[in-house]
């Protein structure tokens, strides 16, 4: 799942990136550029002045863009085409991949930035950060995709020498759906039902079971001495904790964190939930958790505390 959204974060970035590229340069060519050099490349012109301005906005899968929104991309992607096959167009037969140290997209300076320029060759280079580093067989971070698709991406960088956003536009939405349909509602379940991350479960799963086996062993072992009952209301410390803990695992819940606002995102360190829907929603579980703990642990308790006892 994090691989999945790596993914998409970087090929959102990788987009605009050729957004901040494009505009400099149609900004170039509406203000800058004399009649007499736009004949040089007449179609890219053409191109780049129907884009019309491309403003940033948030990234999203391409399948629910605005009509508006995917003719631009639509016309940027040409453009970005017709510019590689004028510059080199066999320029993919003898790619070098980039070393793992390569910078990736988000360690340029903010593309909104006027101090940074965007050259072509950072779009050729993220565009094949993405491909070795995600999508390419034992690549660094390889992530799940259809064969089709993987050999799609694959032959338009590596054989064609495209970069524009198109080239993604496939992979970008089955990632997005991957993880709208599996991460995210895994995601939903363990923040916004839960405020406990998986080692922290297991840990409170073991101290519940030998805490619960501690109280079953001392409560038989009381009454079968016949024990008073005062004695045995010791067995409302153990119970307590065996049924607390194992509420605790069954729910991925800590009712009493949740009711003061806090939730675990590393083991043993809790932070304030910001979110007051979230924590409103962790404080009504948080209740329903803490009454069947309460229901639970009288229950075992008065069973083992009033129940005569006999001596064996």
């Amino acid at each position: 799942s994090v691989d999945y959204l790596d993914f998409w974060l970087d090929v959102a970035q990788h987009m605009s990136l050729c957004r901040h590229y494009v505009r400099e340069l149609r900004r170039s060519v509406l203000v800058a550029t004399p009649d007499i050099e736009k004949t040089n490349s007449k179609r890219s012109s053409q191109i780049l002045e129907n884009i019309g301005d491309l403003e940033s906005r948030p990234a999203g899968p391409s399948m629910y863009s605005t009509e508006k929104e995917r003719d631009q991309d639509a016309q940027m992607s040409a453009f970005l085409r017709e510019e590689q096959t004028q510059d080199s167009p066999h320029s993919g037969s003898g790619i070098a991949r980039p070393s793992p140290q390569f910078s990736t997209p988000r360690d340029l300076t903010d593309s909104n930035s006027p101090s940074h320029t965007v050259a072509r060759q950072d779009i050729r280079a993220s565009a094949e950060k993405i491909l070795y580093t995600f999508l390419l067989p034992g690549a660094e971070r390889e992530i799940t995709l259809p064969g089709s698709i993987t050999q799609d991406v694959t032959t338009a960088i590596e054989e064609y020498g495209r970069d524009d956003p198109e080239v993604f536009d496939v992979a970008k939405d089955y990632v997005f759906q991957a993880m709208e349909r599996d991460a995210f509602p895994g995601f939903l379940r363990m923040k916004a039902l839960g405020n406990l991350i998986p080692p922290t479960l297991v840990m409170r799963l073991i101290i519940g079971l030998v805490s619960m086996f501690g109280a079953f062993w001392a409560a038989f072992i009381l009454i079968f001495l016949d024990k008073s009952r005062q004695t045995r209301c010791w067995l409302i410390l153990p119970f307590t904790v065996g049924v607390y803990f194992l509420s605790s695992y069954q729910y991925s819940l800590d009712p009493i964190m949740a009711l003061i606002g806090y939730s675990e995102y590393t083991p043993f360190n809790f932070s304030r939930i910001r979110e007051p829907y979230v924590r409103q929603l962790l404080a009504k579980r948080a209740m329903m958790v803490l009454a069947i703990t309460i229901l639970i642990d009288a229950a075992l308790c008065v069973l083992f505390i009033l129940v005569p006892g006999k001596r064996l």
